[in-house]
């Protein structure tokens, strides 16, 4: 399943790291690929759509995750560099709030804004987009430090140029985004000084809620073009309505799409996303690329767990109320920081449109310690819905803990996973089970051996 945080992170962003690290799947965090490997790719592709091999066939019995040593070399290093990047990059978001508030950046694009207008409408227009894309510019090198990361490991094949055109294009959909919801925040503040962190909240979770939903109908095509699954492996689309079948769900291939991912980057995945109309199933180009049909269908398997289980709303409800925490947590420290510090930073109140980089400061660290809080219970519901996946492929894929296994071990090597994480960064890092959990789980799981009822799949 895409990443259910960000729903919670875009919300966070607001008052936190706005920009491209908070998109997920659409933003200039992927990379891109020449048309020459793309149209291999699509190639491999259907061919990999016209395979029957059962995976038993394909190679020996995977029982744990044990990448050959060069490859588990790779992969430690990459995953060493990743996490020191990620601290470095939360040391240096703290260092820009700190410089942008003792420079008093904010209170000189206030006083810019109330020079222009005396309404307030005119200085949010002026005062939101103007700080937003600062604070955006300043924090650029996190984001191109660690697209460098992913181009050294041949994760991302995108050309700079393309890269930064995904990261401009984020940039204008953030800043339209964060206009909208800095209003909010303001107009609630201005109303209730008391009990604006659930004023806001309330309200901007229908904001949220619908950019979730427009997301796969607007924004993800303009970094990665999509086609119905029917189009470009219909052999996989009649397996996948054989799963479909058991599972006793209704998703038609309309909703099933390819998303040719190798024109930006060579890592494997699928994802479930969206609500209503626009939910869809998407399946990249380079895990057809790697993997066999039964390996694609227990793919398919897991994402339809996610459906089934209600896992997006049930964990966006879980995300939003930790959120709404995180915002009564801010007001109360707001308060005692501006009385504090606020003559230094030249914040007027916390109804000032200076006082938005001190909020986001407040919220981004709050956010940052409750970072293993929302991982857990990602992981929670990626660990059903790969119980899902085994249980409602059993009985159409011959041997359906291998099909499991050996993808989880095949994705795991191209996509350069931790082969050993251990419990501190696995707290930190893993928004999934770690691939030694998942093969694990996946090459042992039969409760039909034990003489028992599967959970999910009766």
């Amino acid at each position: 399943m895409r990443r259910i945080q960000r729903f919670t992170v875009v919300l966070v962003c607001v008052l936190g790291v706005i920009g491209a690290r908070a998109t997920g799947q659409s933003g200039p965090a992927h990379s891109s690929d020449t048309p020459a490997a793309a149209a291999q790719t699509n190639k491999s592709a259907t061919a990999t759509a016209d395979q029957t091999t059962s995976p038993s066939a394909a190679q020996s019995p995977v029982s744990q995750y044990a990448p050959p040593p060069a490859q588990y070399a790779r992969a430690k290093a990459y995953s060493n560099s990743s996490y020191w990047h990620f601290f470095t990059n939360a040391l240096y978001t703290l260092l820009v709030f700190l410089v942008v508030l003792r420079w008093r950046v904010a209170p000189w694009f206030r006083n810019l804004a109330e020079r222009v207008s005396r309404r307030r409408m005119v200085q949010l227009i002026i005062f939101a987009p103007l700080f937003l894309l600062t604070f955006t510019i300043l924090t650029l090198p996190c984001d191109a430090w660690d697209e460098s990361l992913r181009r050294a490991y041949g994760l991302s094949v995108e050309n700079w140029g393309a890269w930064f055109g995904d990261w401009m294009t984020m940039l204008i959909i953030s800043l339209i985004i964060g206009t909208v919801l800095v209003g909010i925040l303001y107009a609630v503040i201005r109303r209730s000084p008391t009990r604006w962190w659930l004023y806001f909240w309330m309200a901007s979770i229908p904001v949220l809620l619908a950019f979730f939903f427009l997301e796969p109908l607007v924004i993800d095509p303009l970094f990665y073009t999509f086609k119905p699954l029917a189009d470009t492996a219909p052999a996989l689309v009649t397996e996948i309505e054989k799963v479909t079948q058991r599972g006793g769900v209704d998703i038609p291939p309309s909703r099933m799409f390819l998303m040719i991912a190798s024109s930006k980057q060579t890592a494997t995945n699928a994802y479930v996303t969206s609500f209503g109309s626009s939910k869809r199933v998407v399946v990249w180009d380079t895990t057809l690329q790697h993997a066999t049909i039964p390996e694609t269908l227990f793919v398919f398997g897991h994402e339809m767990g996610h459906y089934v289980l209600l896992h997006i709303p049930k964990e966006i409800t879980i995300d939003a109320f930790i959120v709404l925490v995180l915002f009564y947590l801010g007001y109360r420290v707001a308060g005692w920081m501006l009385a504090r510090w606020g003559t230094l930073w030249g914040i007027r109140d916390v109804a000032d449109w200076a006082s938005l980089p001190a909020l986001m400061l407040l919220i981004s660290v709050l956010a940052f310690v409750g970072t293993p809080v929302f991982n857990a219970i990602s992981r929670h519901f990626e660990h059903e819905a790969d119980r899902y996946g085994l249980e409602v492929i059993h009985g159409i894929v011959a041997n359906p803990n291998q099909a499991a296994a050996q993808f989880f071990e095949k994705s795991g090597e191209v996509n350069l996973s931790d082969p050993d994480p251990n419990w501190f960064i696995k707290m930190w890092f893993y928004d999934h089970p770690t691939r030694p959990e998942r093969v694990r789980f996946a090459a042992t799981y039969d409760p039909w051996a034990e003489g028992k009822q599967p959970k999910y799949v009766k």
